[in-house]
């Protein structure tokens, strides 16, 4: 492996986040307007489950089960590499080593994969306004510099941009809410969406699937612990408040679409046609009802949704670099910082990832049969889905770990937090993983399995179990680096200054 970084590289320096701020940065990377507009309509189109609010509500309540334990473990475990950092210290540095490979590629899934949808969004809106066709690539990597600009700036400033644009989505999509339920489709209101006859049908484990990856995000506050003004009160605090924001809303809000579209056609298998499968039913409701002012206003804020999805993701792939090459398992140049204590290596070498996929897939897409849906129907169909495959796989180990790292010493800790929740957790995360696994093919959009159905669950795994016997091996080879792996130390002989030295020598 690497030596461990220099003094200057080993912390992120001053905490600036509060509460607002890194529940901020946790809403946007779920993206509200993008989950209800693209997600939820998907949802509908695909599994034709009228059920989809509670089935938010279930999700919502499985997750909070799982925060219990992860807000538990964060008042003893301050670090940037998070669920790596827990997993390392509840069930060994070996495994931890493996989640850390997964949350790399699974976040660096997720950010590259999104990236798909907004070029096409902001390059089908240029041509639609403009008559001017930009390529979706060129749109892309205009907004990758633009991510790049904040991911080397303070972390306060992107949380403060992104808490702008996620208020704006609240109130579009609050809007939306308040005209579905003032004018359903069919002309009544009906609690039927919220029942659980609705939900419990034969594609519930669709609905589900598509569902988890709505709430993807959520889990990332432990990532600006280091960060925060008082990440022992800030990280739970945050967490909590943000899952049940996002759960609630979720449930809301899907409600109203489905009041929009209206029950009947979401259960009739061929009420819901191709063209208007997906986002082209809550915008051709919107321009129904409140016109076309409200339709242009909402295709922005879409786009700006999916960009604080963007930051977030790009903030969290920046943090586990850091994290893991301060502890000298990736090289230790990639642990540098700013004097503000953003971590300009990480977000650097995230950024160069983005561009070198988006240009491979520019050049495949050249006189595809896909046309100009090509960056949807494959980076945003296929690399979102993988990762949040890994992150539901990363939560339920993250519960089990809780148990094993109260075992030793339940630090006052109570038994239905430390044991019951986590145990529960497991359970309920474990089968949405299977879920997940099952309705793959259902996910991607795919009629028969193909090379992509196989080929991106290994993306996920593969570097995991590569991770555990790296682990295995450093343990034989270099017990130095062993011990240090998730503790976020540097070696003896490259201690961790604190964060004022760090903003100094950085």
């Amino acid at each position: 492996m690497t030596t461990a970084p220099e003094q200057g590289a080993a912390t992120q320096g001053k905490r600036r986040l509060g509460v607002p701020a890194v529940t901020f940065l946790i809403v946007a990377a779920s993206a509200p307007l993008t989950v209800i507009a693209g997600g939820a309509t998907t949802t509908y189109s695909v599994t034709h489950v009228a059920g989809v609010p509670l089935g938010y509500l279930v999700l919502a309540v499985a997750l909070g089960v799982f925060a219990i334990g992860y807000a538990a473990m964060s008042r003893f475990i301050t670090n940037a590499g998070a669920f790596y950092s827990y997993i390392a210290q509840g069930l060994g540095r070996p495994v931890g080593l493996g989640s850390s490979f997964v949350a790399l590629v699974s976040y660096n899934a997720m950010q590259v994969g999104i990236y798909g949808i907004f070029g096409f969004q902001v390059s089908s809106f240029i041509a639609e306004k403009t008559g001017v066709h930009v390529p979706w690539w060129v749109s892309v990597l205009v907004g990758i510099v633009l991510i790049g600009i904040m991911g080397v700036n303070r972390v306060d400033f992107s949380a403060k941009v992104l808490g702008v644009l996620v208020a704006l989505e609240f109130v579009v999509v609050i809007v939306f809410d308040v005209v579905s339920f003032a004018q359903p489709t069919g002309g009544a209101v009906t609690a039927s969406p919220l029942s659980p006859t609705e939900l419990f049908v034969p594609a519930v484990g669709a609905a589900f699937s598509f569902g988890i990856a709505a709430f993807m995000g959520f889990e990332s506050a432990a990532l600006y612990s280091e960060e925060s003004k008082d990440p022992k009160r800030t990280i739970p605090r945050a967490t909590f408040i943000a899952l049940i924001v996002i759960g609630g809303f979720y449930a809301l809000s899907s409600w109203a679409l489905a009041l929009a579209i209206g029950v009947p056609k979401i259960l009739d298998p061929n009420g819901i046609s191709a063209e208007e499968a997906g986002p082209p039913l809550f915008f051709g409701y919107v321009a129904q009802h409140l016109g076309t002012i409200w339709v242009d206003i909402m295709g922005v804020l879409f786009i700006t949704s999916v960009f604080a999805a963007l930051v977030s993701f790009h903030n969290a792939v920046a943090r586990y670099t850091f994290a893991l090459a301060r502890e000298g398992v990736l090289p230790a140049g990639l642990a540098q910082t700013r004097r503000s204590g953003a971590p300009w290596a990480g977000s650097l070498t995230q950024t160069v990832t983005a561009v070198v996929v988006i240009m491979i897939f520019a050049v495949a897409g050249i006189g595809s049969a896909y046309g100009e849906a090509f960056p949807v129907l494959t980076l945003f169909s296929w690399f979102p889905n993988a990762g949040a495959m890994g992150l539901v796989l990363l939560m339920t180990l993250v519960s089990a770990a809780v148990v094993g790292y109260f075992r030793r010493d339940a630090r006052g800790v109570g038994v239905l937090t430390r044991v019951v929740a986590p145990v529960v957790a497991v359970l309920l995360l474990g089968a949405v993983f299977v879920l997940i696994l099952a309705n793959f093919t259902v996910l991607l959009g795919q009629t028969e399995p193909d090379a992509t159905t196989f080929l991106l669950p290994a993306l996920i795994l593969v570097p995991g179990v590569g991770g555990v016997i790296a682990g295995l091996v450093i343990r034989r080879v270099n017990p130095a680096l062993y011990g240090r792996i998730g503790r976020g130390e540097a070696s003896e002989s490259a201690p961790v200054p604190d964060a004022t030295a760090a903003n100094l020598l950085s």
